[in-house]
């Protein structure tokens, strides 16, 4: 008897933590400065007080669909399975681009706009199914007249039934086939001794520039720590940086505001100035239309 007990017990106890509501975490291009983030928390918790909310950020550069996309890449992995992201960079609000739930091969969860926005994620991480968001069932009751706030009106109160349990990702709205909207960018390829890749973002407080190309992949042109690489930068086809720097491990092993190559906190090639801002010296930026190349 006391073995049954026990195992009921136990039973229990991983059945309401299986149960508990999970995370939902929000980003969006609205700052802090008025109402309208805390408005899509409170729907959140109106729908159950116990779903945890979280911010990735609320300062994405206002429409740049791109940097949302980038900034769900950089951080979704470290979050546990089952996390529910919603991300609101929406230009388009009101149109009839598709609100969708993205569930990715990691089990994890992305709402907001079908435009752009789950580029990276979607490739780095895999489509597992995707739902568009029915709004008769998965919309805020009594905010049908309103069409310029889905953030607040749909997808906070999607994302929280979903982390809630109160709908399951089928009572989402129809499943569509598993694929989303992409921003066309360069991706990193070797061509001899030379790799392509795209700048995806800046370090933004330093002006640091960061690229897509792994530390796998730059590998491959067997630089070592101290020897010099050919970084070349173009804007579409406008040619925005031509020169050399060493590749060194810390920004330290240069003179303080000279040039170094180095591999950032995702293990991504990057390059900077020693206490200086490399992206105002030189005119370098990011987004889709931005490409590197780098050869010994």
């Amino acid at each position: 008897m006391k073995n049954l007990t026990l195992s009921f017990l136990l039973f229990l106890c991983a059945f309401t933590l299986w149960a508990q509501p999970k995370t939902v975490v929000f980003q969006t291009d609205f700052g802090l400065k008025d109402g309208a983030v805390s408005a899509m928390k409170g729907v959140a918790m109106g729908v159950n007080p116990n779903v945890r909310l979280f911010d990735l950020t609320h300062e994405i550069p206002a429409y740049n669909i791109w940097e949302a996309a980038y900034r769900l890449e950089q951080t979704a992995p470290y979050w546990p399975k089952g996390t529910v992201f919603v991300s609101v960079v929406d230009p388009g609000v009101g149109t009839e681009r598709k609100s969708v739930v993205l569930k990715t091969k990691s089990g994890h969860y992305f709402v907001g706009p079908d435009n752009g926005s789950f580029t990276l994620i979607a490739e780095s991480l895999g489509i597992q199914e995707v739902h568009e968001i029915d709004e008769a069932l998965n919309r805020r009751r009594n905010s049908q007249s309103s069409y310029t706030f889905h953030g607040r009106d749909v997808y906070a109160y999607t994302a929280a039934r979903l982390a809630a349990g109160v709908i399951t990702l089928a009572q989402v709205g129809k499943r569509l086939p598993n694929e989303v909207v992409k921003i066309p960018f360069q991706k990193p390829v070797l061509e001899g001794n030379t790799i392509v890749g795209n700048i995806p973002i800046l370090d933004v407080q330093y002006g640091n520039i960061w690229t897509n190309i792994s530390a796998d992949l730059f590998k491959k042109l067997n630089i070592a720590a101290g020897q010099k690489v050919k970084i070349t930068v173009w804007q579409n086809d406008k040619l925005i940086f031509n020169g050399e720097m060493p590749f060194a491990n810390t920004f330290g092993e240069v003179p303080e505001g000279q040039p170094v190559a180095y591999l950032n906190s995702l293990m991504n090639l990057s390059f900077a100035l020693n206490m200086g801002d490399f992206s105002s010296k030189y005119g370098v930026k990011s987004g889709p239309e931005w490409k590197v190349k780098v050869e010994r």
